[in-house]
């Protein structure tokens, strides 16, 4: 029978000692806290390089969408490209977006789905990417040694226009808005000062109207307050626009000499220009439909409309200060002078802008003025709109409740008896600046 080897005392104290055992375990702990050190440290960074790529698309699809307001689609990309280099340049993170990749279409809110459409200016998809295909993918650390050198990264961004419903059918002016009493304001219809607002007595806010500014402490109110201007608590809100129309006022009149402007209505058909004489009032005898008409006084001096004149689907550029007749009507028509005084455009009574009929689609009418309007008393507006770079003032019984849109760049004051209200169309024509949010 065989016998085992004898034990030495060398034998026994391997087979017995576990001296060194927690020194293995540590290094297998350490070994692990490495991993999940190094894999949190890759995340953060991919995280990094998201947050950066999505910044920079964010700012690249904003400037997309600007630049096409005044633009070519090729120009606002090249645009828009050259600030995405300037936040991100190629030399330091290669080639992240193509002009292919800078889309520009239509928006569905609801669905929350981008369709590229060419020619489009409501909408932009940017797209960019790190990839490690184009040699520009984010480098990981401790993944590099399971053979994942690169992340994969595309980010989206898509803006959109929108115009706020206080530009759609309101009051709004960078001064005050200035409303005295007895006047009603109907759910929708929006009264907004980006210095204060003032209000006499006995006026009516029905609920959903809305009446905003900086600061709702500014607002000055008679010592009955809010008891005799029913619902005009609910209807304050707080904030402040940047009234970008009111800077684009000169764009707007120099585009409505120009054919191939987006500015000039397609109610006109021809090109060819009809000069009207200052010194001849003007009359429904020397107006021609579908036209642009010019009215030049020297010096920007005086011209006058007779009473009862009808503009209809016409363009009028002038640089007078121009008075409209009493019963002047405008459906489908444009008058902007370029003259700055306060009284730039100024009427007798019962001035009409807009057609009177109900919210239907078409028959709106603008006035655009570089300086200022005043309308005396039963100024009617029905899919209407008022653009002043000046202030704009009305007297008593004035009626908007078929849609009214007044924008000013200087105080907005209007007396007693007046109604205005919410449409929600009809005033399609109307020239406004877009203003621009992210769609996704």
């Amino acid at each position: 029978m065989m016998r085992s080897a004898p034990k030495t005392l060398m034998t026994e104290f391997f087979v017995k000692s576990t001296e060194g055992g927690i020194t293995v375990l540590a290094i297998s702990f350490l070994i692990l806290a490495l991993m999940v050190g190094g894999l949190a440290i890759d995340v953060s960074n991919l995280m990094t390089a998201r947050t950066q790529l999505q910044i920079a698309a964010d700012s690249t699809a904003h400037a997309a969408l600007l630049e096409r307001e005044f633009k070519t689609e090729a120009d606002a990309k090249v645009s828009a490209l050259a600030l995405l280099q300037r936040n991100m340049p190629s030399s330091q993170f290669g080639d992240l977006l193509t002009t292919n990749e800078i889309e520009f279409g239509l928006w569905d809110a609801v669905s929350e789905t981008f369709t590229p459409v060419s020619g489009e200016k409501s909408a932009v998809r940017v797209q960019p990417k790190r990839m490690a295909d184009s040699g520009n993918g984010v480098a990981t650390f401790l993944l590099g040694l399971i053979g994942i050198d690169e992340w994969n990264l595309r980010v989206r961004a898509v803006f959109v226009t929108y115009n706020p419903t206080c530009f759609k059918e309101g009051f709004v002016a960078k001064g005050v808005v200035d409303l005295q009493s007895n006047n009603s304001y109907t759910n929708g219809f929006c009264i907004h000062s980006n210095q204060y607002v003032s209000l006499n007595s006995n006026n009516y806010f029905e609920p959903g109207t809305v009446v905003s500014m900086p600061n709702l402490a500014d607002i000055q109110l008679p010592n009955s307050g809010y008891k005799t201007n029913v619902g005009l608590q609910s209807a304050l809100r707080k904030g402040s626009f940047y009234i970008r129309i009111i800077e684009q006022v000169d764009a707007v009149i120099a585009g409505l000499e120009d054919f191939n402007s987006d500015y000039m209505p397609n109610y006109i058909t021809s090109t060819a220009i009809i000069t009207l004489d200052p010194k001849n009032a003007i009359n429904q005898t020397v107006l021609v439909s579908g036209r642009l008409h010019k009215l030049t006084c020297p010096n920007g001096g005086r011209a006058n409309v007779s009473a009862g004149t009808l503009f209809s689907q016409i363009v009028l550029v002038t640089n007078c200060e121009l008075k409209l007749g009493n019963g002047v009507v405008l459906e489908d028509a444009i008058i902007a002078t370029t003259n700055t005084s306060a009284n730039s455009l100024n009427a007798a009574s019962s001035i009409q802008v807009g057609r009177n009929d109900g919210c239907a689609s078409g028959g709106g009418a603008q006035l655009v003025s570089r300086g200022g309007m005043s309308f005396p008393a039963n100024l009617m507006v029905y899919g209407g709109q008022l653009l002043a770079k000046g202030d704009i003032s009305f007297a008593a019984n004035a009626n908007g409740v078929e849609g009214a849109s007044f924008v000013s760049g200087g105080v907005i004051s209007g007396t007693s008896n007046m109604a205005m209200g919410f449409c929600g169309a009809g005033m399609e024509d109307n020239i406004v600046a877009e203003y621009f949010r992210l769609g996704f």
